[in-house]
């Protein structure tokens, strides 16, 4: 099968590796100069430095060229540049093809999910999400993982597990869309929450009560928009959550490190040559909560701390605070 990856981030670049070892894979980067080198020299020059990639793993920064060879488009690009780039694909995709998201995180204006958008932009197509916890140096290392593949269609779901499962990465398949990729974007904000709580040295005793509360939170969330408690307790949820909130090489738990360090947002995302999700995400599960009338404190700081309303060192006096009559969030 021919697949393309759009997007040479360090998941994007990480998904390609793999599916080169079996497939003729092409992936897309925007700077030249990174296609240049992932083709020439098989390194990523700004992400994955550390690793060589399959001589077999073709770049192009030609869009049209890359999108026009695909049997299998897999979308890698961050969320605020999702539906630009699936509008720029439409006149070179072939038709029918699916297509299958990386991308963590929800639309800023529309709050929308990324295979809704899929759908939008590119009707016709199968849409489907890769996610799960995956951090991607660790697979480039060849360590054990595992990931789920989310469509409603099981038939192409099990196709897409067999052309996408590849040596020690096991794949899962799974219906329920909607579970799957809020469990992907909302984890990202309870993984800044965690972050802050690292950044301000107050205890693994904390981070756990975070942790739990927060996946109460985004499960409520989840189920309040048509996912199921069972997938967000899941791969797609619980399990992407643990390994957000504990890796060190997690963007969205340095974000939160850092703030709880009394750096700035602008300084900290200045410095940084990955998107971290979790920041809009916030925004995005505010307005969300808002409009479907649910409490979500542990989020709720984190959007106002994004907001610039409060420091990060200010979002934990919650916890702080005496006990009161709250049940067990879980």
């Amino acid at each position: 099968m021919k697949i393309t990856v759009l997007g040479a981030g360090s998941w994007g670049t990480t998904v390609a590796s793999l599916t080169a070892g079996r497939h003729q894979t092409m992936i897309w980067a925007r700077d030249p100069v990174v296609a240049e080198e992932i083709r020439v020299n098989q390194r990523n020059p700004r992400y994955l430095t550390d690793y060589t990639l399959p001589s077999g793993l073709d770049a192009t920064d030609d869009l049209a060229k890359a999108v026009g060879q695909a049997e299998l488009l897999i979308v890698g690009v961050p969320s605020h540049a999702f539906r630009e780039t699936l509008a720029a694909v439409r006149p070179n995709i072939h038709p029918w093809i699916p297509v299958v998201s990386l991308t963590k995180g929800l639309e800023h204006d529309t709050l929308l999910r990324m295979t809704q958008i899929i759908k939008e932009e590119l009707p016709g197509h199968p849409a489907a999400a890769l996610t799960g916890p995956n951090i991607a140096r660790e697979i480039m290392q060849g360590h054990a993982a595992a990931s789920v593949i989310a469509t409603k269609d099981l038939a192409v779901a099990t196709e897409l597990q067999r052309v996408l499962q590849r040596g020690l990465l096991r794949i899962y398949t799974n219906h329920d869309v909607i579970g799957c990729e809020l469990g992907g974007a909302l984890k990202n904000v309870v993984a800044i929450a965690c972050g802050i709580a690292e950044g301000l040295g107050v205890g693994d005793n904390t981070r756990a009560a975070v942790m739990t509360r927060g996946l109460a939170e985004f499960t409520r969330l989840g189920v309040a928009m048509g996912g199921e408690p069972a997938t967000l307790a899941g791969l797609a949820g619980m399990g992407d959550l643990i390994a957000t909130c504990i890796s060190p090489h997690s963007r969205n738990r340095t974000v939160g490190e850092q703030l709880g360090k009394g750096r700035s947002l602008e300084d900290v995302l200045g410095g940084m040559t990955m998107v971290a999700e979790g920041v809009k995400a916030a925004v995005a599960v505010h307005h969300l909560a808002e409009r479907l009338g649910l409490e979500m404190p542990v989020c709720e700081e984190i959007y106002r701390i994004v907001n610039g309303d409060i420091a990060a060192a200010d979002a934990y006096r919650g916890l702080r605070a005496p006990a009161g009559h709250e049940a067990d969030p879980g």
